[in-house]
């Protein structure tokens, strides 16, 4: 079989559906070090920017943290309620903290706040110890679990992000770390957008949540800050408008200023300068390819359900699409099969492919058609100049090869 690209031009103008590829997403240039930006609704890559590099995460990579102990919850080895000891080893560690000490028992939603709004190291330590008696032996089961995600560019030394040269991770993968965290475990995604957490009275210089998106009214609601001299400033967040979520990972900017002024512009352009568009209608025939041996000749290629894409905007003038399919398609074909793929090239984004399946069931035809089929081959090839086929091959099962 061969790959057969139909070319379509004017169809999508023709079905009210006219857009222009004129801006092309690498148009956006971030100041980050690194950077990924992803449009999860449509399961779009936006942007990205040395995002397979590993790189220090600093406090971001307290994401991950957070996953295990959610796993933790949702496998009923704890509960909301269940409290955790506090170690020396928890209580002297610096940076930002929850200000625990080892008379205290904090609950597991009591150590989730303190991690997410008050970003505590001390509260890392303490879910570590916790889950798997030591920190060492939690980091252990954070790479294991690492590579069972796709993580394939992140290392665990720790569960706070504390420097230490085997801490990285790129900024794909704490984007693919951010999905999992929204997708998987809603019930616990509100944690994100809380705006302060004063553990009893403990801190108030430090109750917080230091997002600095949270509070612009831009649909922001998540998901985690970091910093250290080595890791510079940087945030995985997501925001929602409308229908859409966006989720983003920026790493390397040089002040909290920055940091919040770069978020912004990010969540920004990705709301304005792309937008949803249908593409077609459930039961919508794109074209017709043949059909080898069928008890029909040809098959219509549909949209099984409706489809959208992300566009960039603004959407003046026409698009164009192409078909791919192995041509021609052999029988026995179910209605609803996928036969062939619709792929629409975006400036500046990745090719969007479609799938297309099959409009009605064909089944294998009896001596008549394949006769008629053999016949055909026999008549091409004479036609063409080319040599004349062994009988036997006049009978094979197997498709032509089709140009």
């Amino acid at each position: 079989m061969a790959l057969k690209s139909n070319r379509l031009t004017g169809m999508f103008v023709a079905a009210g559906l006219a857009f222009s590829l004129a801006l092309p997403a690498s148009a956006f240039e971030t100041r980050a070090k690194a950077a990924w930006v992803y449009d999860l609704s449509t399961e779009t890559l936006l942007l990205e920017k040395d995002a397979q590099t590993p790189l220090p995460p600093a406090s971001m990579s307290k994401l991950m943290t957070l996953n295990m102990l959610f796993e933790a919850l949702r496998d009923g080895r704890i509960t909301l309620d269940t409290q955790f000891s506090v170690s020396t080893r928890a209580k002297n560690m610096g940076g930002s903290t929850m200000f625990l000490d080892e008379t205290d028992r904090p609950t597991v939603e009591e150590l989730i706040q303190g991690i997410i709004v008050l970003s505590g190291n001390d509260a890392c330590v303490t879910v570590a110890e916790g889950l798997a008696g030591t920190e060492d032996n939690f980091a252990r089961l954070m790479n294991e679990r690492a590579v069972a995600l796709g993580m394939d560019n992140s290392t665990f030394a720790n569960a706070s992000g504390w420097p230490n040269p085997n801490q990285r991770m790129s900024m794909e993968d704490l984007g693919i770390l951010a999905k999992r965290l929204i997708e998987e475990f809603p019930e616990y995604y509100g944690y994100f957008g809380q705006l302060e957490f004063p553990y009893d009275n403990r801190a108030p210089q430090n109750k917080n949540n230091r997002n600095p998106l949270l509070k612009l009214g831009i649909g922001a609601d998540g998901l985690k800050t970091g910093h250290t001299q080595e890791a510079g400033y940087g945030l995985v967040g997501s925001a929602m408008q409308g229908t859409r979520r966006l989720v983003f990972v920026l790493t390397g900017l040089t002040s909290e200023a920055e940091r919040a002024q770069e978020s912004e512009r990010v969540v920004n352009w990705g709301f304005r300068q792309f937008a949803e568009k249908s593409i077609a209608e459930t039961g919508q025939e794109f074209a017709r390819a043949d059909v080898w041996m069928g008890d029909q000749t040809d098959v219509g290629l549909i949209a099984g359900e409706d489809m959208s894409l992300l566009l960039p905007a603004p959407l003046t003038d026409g698009i164009t699409g192409t078909i791919e399919y192995a041509s021609p398609l052999q029988a026995p074909i179910l209605q609803g099969d996928k036969v062939a793929e619709l792929v629409i090239t975006r400036d500046g984004l990745p090719d969007a492919r479609l799938p297309l399946v099959a409009d009605r069931t064909v089944e294998r035809g009896g001596f008549a058609p394949r006769l008629r089929t053999a016949y055909t081959v026999l008549k091409d090839k004479i036609g063409s100049g080319s040599d004349m086929p062994a009988p036997e091959a006049a009978q094979a099962d197997a498709p032509a090869q089709v140009q």
